[in-house]
């Protein structure tokens, strides 16, 4: 079964022979190495390149122990090199001893292009493009989008919705056939493979607290949270070993390692981020639900969280947008902040999202659009919505979308 990741690959040929180390980063098992040993070979060997100027080295398979050894992995692509334009592709590069060094060394051969990719925490941490001088390049990858899930999946768009957003789009959950291999597969990998890194990684001694805080920040997506708020709850929970630096820490090992990212709060009119709070958003709803063992599928949240990996899947920096509001009610001033989802930039565009699980009535439209009517611009205004309607414009020229039609077509945003 063959997944297209058009997004990341054409990120990623746009990068061709752009002289920076390409660094393939993201979220443990979301398809990496899939992405550049099979869909970027392809289109390189579609395009004409020799088959033979293309090095392959998977450093996890036991045949290439051998080239784990730095000068080893050092004489061998860089032997590979004749004449013409060559390519190196090196995958789990983490287990090859002083590989930043390596990939330094080899980046002073100009006809050499360099993509390289890696699974555990010490690569996947955000800082690891440090570790190449400023010579790298990240193309960070994402567990599926729904339209790339929804293209693999052997049922009906409905179904196919149902089922992510259940389980998530972690490419393997698409190969397992009954709910108890699903929940099995995505517990192993956040206990199993993602925290376990990180406690390995970073030394972390309280491993229950790390526990507690990844659950705090499960249940907590599309709220506003912050480390003290998290430190407070810990201790109505009891655990007393909490404290404020160390709960910031903590959820900077999560973020690291692709788990959560943050979203900041934006003053739309003054043009300015607030310091705190923040909204935290799980990488995969999937792997969210599985930590809270599935006992909270709040669908509006959950649909928020997808609404928003979305908007970044499309290269989207996304905010959450803050408008300061001064209404007269019954002859007094009236002072409130409203908040508007995501505000989605690229360059000079920008949308204003809401998601909306449900729109009931006219009080509950009235209530998300309200912010928008405050903005004073005329950046386009979309309501997200899981109600099952056509697009629609209304008088204020304010868009409302069924969720699958957002989340299945890439231009979607300018309908």
């Amino acid at each position: 079964m063959e997944i297209r990741r058009d997004r990341y690959l054409n990120r990623l040929a746009s990068r061709e022979l752009n002289g920076a180390v390409k660094v393939i980063t993201g979220i443990r098992r979301c398809g990496k190495s899939y992405l550049l040993f099979h869909l970027f070979r392809d289109l390189l060997l579609n395009r004409g390149v020799p088959r033979d100027r293309i090095i392959e080295v998977a450093l996890d398979d036991r045949r290439n122990k051998s080239l784990r050894d730095p000068d080893e992995l050092y004489r061998f692509v860089s032997g590979s090199v004749g004449a013409g334009q060559h390519y190196a592709f090196l995958d789990e590069v983490q287990y090859a001893d002083e590989f930043e060094d390596v990939i330094n060394s080899l980046h002073h051969i100009e006809n050499l292009d360099i993509y390289v990719t890696g699974s555990n925490s010490k690569f996947l941490s955000k800082d690891i493009l440090t570790e190449f001088r400023g010579r790298g390049d990240e193309v960070e990858i994402r567990p599926l989008s729904f339209s790339e899930f929804a293209s693999a999946y052997p049922g009906d768009r409905e179904a196919a919705w149902g089922e992510y957003l259940t389980y998530g789009g972690m490419p393997e959950i698409l190969s397992k056939k009954t709910e108890e291999e699903k929940v099995s597969y995505l517990q192993r990998l956040v206990d199993g493979v993602y925290l376990k890194d990180i406690i390995e990684r970073n030394g972390v001694e309280m491993e229950e607290m790390l526990g507690l805080i990844t659950d705090s920040l499960c249940s907590a997506i599309g709220s506003l949270t912050n480390p003290l708020r998290i430190c407070n709850t810990l201790g109505t929970l009891g655990y007393r070993g909490a404290d404020n630096e160390t709960v910031s820490r903590y959820i900077g090992h999560l973020a690291d390692s692709f788990l959560f990212e943050r979203s900041r709060r934006y003053d739309v009119k003054g043009r300015r981020y607030f310091d705190t709070p923040y909204k935290y958003y799980a990488a995969d709803v999937g792997l969210r639900n599985a930590r809270l063992d599935f006992r909270r599928q709040e669908h509006a949240r959950i649909m928020e969280n997808i609404v928003y990996n979305e908007l970044r899947s499309r290269g989207f920096g996304v905010d959450v947008g803050v408008i300061e509001s001064r209404d007269r009610a019954g002859g007094s001033s009236e002072y409130a902040q409203l908040e508007i989802d995501f505000v989605a930039n690229m360059g000079s565009r920008r949308y204003y999202v809401q998601s909306a699980y449900s729109l009931p009535d006219a009080e509950k439209r009235e209530r998300e659009i309200r912010p928008f009517l405050k903005t004073g611009d005329s950046f386009k205004k979309i309501v997200v919505t899981g109600d099952r309607a056509p697009p629609h414009r209304d008088e204020n020229g304010i868009l409302t979308l069924n969720i699958l039609d957002f989340l299945l077509d890439d231009g979607s945003l300018d309908l």
